[in-house]
């Protein structure tokens, strides 16, 4: 009987064993590492001893690091995005190229801020959906208001969004002047990788104009008598507008993108005068013709986008901006550099 309480004893310290062996099992999978300094380990966590962290690495084999030196442990999902050793992670500025955007949302808690030679804007993801932003210059005017509605499918790599821009001169000109953007967008891809085609209507009205304009037609009139030759209320210049812009990641820190707009415009009437003296009579006579003015726009812009860390980016494009109007053409290049900034 004596024996039988030490065979429990033995027992239950190998039970005892046993069980810690296997509560000490370590967890295997494939993380992302990052430590505060930005350098970054595709690893294993091999043991956390709550101080450190012993981590299996294929490029540099076991190693120790300090849980006070780390920043970010995440899981890696998909391990096809390994490239040569680098992951590469989604950009929380993913939903924009240069001057348009796809209709992927803003992630929640992804609110980011764009700056560039010519001004700042700010973007909020509202909900999963929904984003607003502000656009405006260097000096608060003119001041720009944005909203973008995303639309998913079942198919992830399929969305759409609607979304609408109006802009206002502000104190420049006494809030005069006054323009809209409306839009829809479809794109194919993910936050890595995408291209998106975009339809819409556009407006601009620039004070300063007279209200009014002669009615297109050929009048003929003593040039002591323009009575008879009828106007109208001049119509605010509008458009319709199209874009094509994609974004491909290259490496855990490198995109390459472009975007375009291209689009024609109702911009103004022309007016041409023919006079005619009768020596006979002594009298003077004008003949005036106007027509309908139309116009064309295009820019093509590609760029590259350098992905700093995952609250930072800096982008530079280089675009030709081409412009007709009364069968004149304007061309002229359009640089640009951004900075993004998550917050």
């Amino acid at each position: 009987m004596k024996y039988f309480h030490i065979v429990i004893f033995i027992w239950a310290m190998f039970g005892s064993i046993h069980s810690n062996a296997q509560n000490t099992t370590k967890d295997t999978t494939l993380r992302l590492v990052e430590r505060y300094d930005g350098v970054k380990y595709i690893a294993k966590i091999l043991s956390d001893d709550g101080r450190e962290l012993l981590l299996e690495t294929e490029a540099l084999g076991k190693l120790y690091i300090l849980k006070s030196e780390v920043k970010r442990i995440s899981i890696i999902e998909d391990l096809g995005e390994i490239k040569n050793g680098e992951l590469r992670e989604e950009s929380p500025f993913s939903t924009r190229y240069a001057f348009t955007n796809n209709a992927l949302p803003i992630k929640k808690n992804e609110h980011y801020a764009m700056v560039n030679l010519f001004g700042p804007e700010i973007h909020f993801a509202v909900s999963n959906r929904f984003n607003i932003g502000v656009m405006t210059s260097w000096i608060a005017s003119p001041f720009i208001l944005v909203g973008k509605y995303t639309i998913p499918t079942k198919n992830p790599k399929v969305n759409f969004s609607l979304a609408s821009m109006f802009g206002t001169s502000g104190y420049l000109d006494g809030f005069e002047s006054f323009g809209g953007l409306h839009w829809g967008t479809f794109t194919y891809g993910d936050r890595k990788n995408n291209i998106s085609f975009s339809g819409g209507y556009g407006y601009l009205n620039i004070s300063g104009n007279s209200n009014l304009e002669y009615v297109p037609g050929t009048y003929t009139y003593d040039s002591f008598n323009t009575a008879n030759v009828p106007t109208r209320v001049r119509p605010i210049p509008s458009a319709p507008i199209f874009s094509v812009a994609g974004i491909f990641q290259l490496t855990s820190k490198s995109s390459i993108f472009f975007d375009s707009m291209f689009g024609s415009i109702n911009s103004s009437t022309s007016s041409v005068y023919d006079g005619t003296y009768d020596p006979v009579t002594g009298s003077y006579t004008t003949t005036l013709t106007v027509s309908d003015s139309r116009g064309a726009f295009i820019y093509f812009m590609p760029g590259m986008r350098f992905q700093k860390n995952e609250n930072r980016a800096f982008q530079i494009a280089i675009a030709g901006v081409s412009v007709w109007e009364n069968g004149q053409n304007f061309t002229f290049p359009l640089p640009t550099m951004s900075w993004f900034f998550k917050f």
